[in-house]
């Protein structure tokens, strides 16, 4: 789901910057129609650009407010992140956070971070 929407974000923008490159070589005086019709789907490209990125960051929320929500959370060490497979299979549901991902980016996390609802 995600992929799509960001295919769809990104048609919406290419097709936006081609409609803004041909409003620039376009004179006013010869045009005005064009000039009005393309302005006009520049507005609603805009606006379904800023709709389809607030849904895909509201989708990002949910998401993270469930992980925030888990009673445990702690860094994962260097050596835990070496062995990665064994800590998964000893915690049981047990969810990895990196930083650079965008759930990561948006948590605000300074290093990979592990999220139960048991102990670990």
């Amino acid at each position: 789901m995600k992929e799509i929407e960001k295919a769809q974000i990104k048609l919406l923008s290419d097709r936006l910057d081609s409609i803004r490159h041909q409003m620039a070589n376009m004179q006013l005086t010869n045009e005005a129609e064009k000039y009005a019709e393309l302005e006009k789907e520049k507005a609603t490209l805009e606006t379904e650009i800023v709709r389809l990125k607030a849904v895909r960051n509201n989708k990002l929320s949910k998401e993270a407010q469930k992980l925030v929500d888990m009673p445990f959370k702690r860094p994962i060490t260097k050596k835990e992140q070496a062995d990665i497979g064994k800590l998964k299979k000893a915690v049981r549901g047990l969810i990895i956070v990196h930083p650079m991902t965008a759930l990561g980016r948006e948590m605000g996390l300074d290093n990979m971070t592990g999220f139960s609802k048991t102990d670990f």
